[in-house]
């Protein structure tokens, strides 16, 4: 992770925060989860803003596209994401479902 620059960093959290948002709550332990991704990705206070905006409201689904993933951080993200939909001990449909989508869209 330590290899992401600001955008990438920025375009990851929006990821894992759209798939918190799948099942349109935020549970303790996503809250938690980002809360351990922000450290491990040592943000800026005006990125740790970003993600507290981030949320407390759902991201809007033309802000984010799995196309604009580069390509060298595909893998990254996907399992990133993963770890999100795996922080609660459940999967929704809308995650699962949501997640399959991503995959595929990434061709991974």
């Amino acid at each position: 992770m330590q290899q992401l620059d600001r955008k990438d960093r920025l375009q990851l959290l929006d990821f894992v925060c759209s798939f918190a948002w799948a099942d349109l709550r935020i549970r303790p332990q996503e809250r938690e989860f980002m809360k351990r991704l922000v450290g491990r990705l040592e943000l800026s206070q005006d990125e740790r803003s970003a993600v507290d905006a981030m949320l407390s409201r759902p991201p809007r689904a033309e802000d984010i596209d799995p196309i604009d993933v580069p390509l060298e951080h595909r893998r990254l993200f996907l399992q990133t994401v993963k770890e999100m939909v795996l922080a609660d001990g459940e999967i929704d449909p809308a995650e699962a479902e949501q997640l399959d989508l991503f995959e595929e869209l990434l061709a991974m």
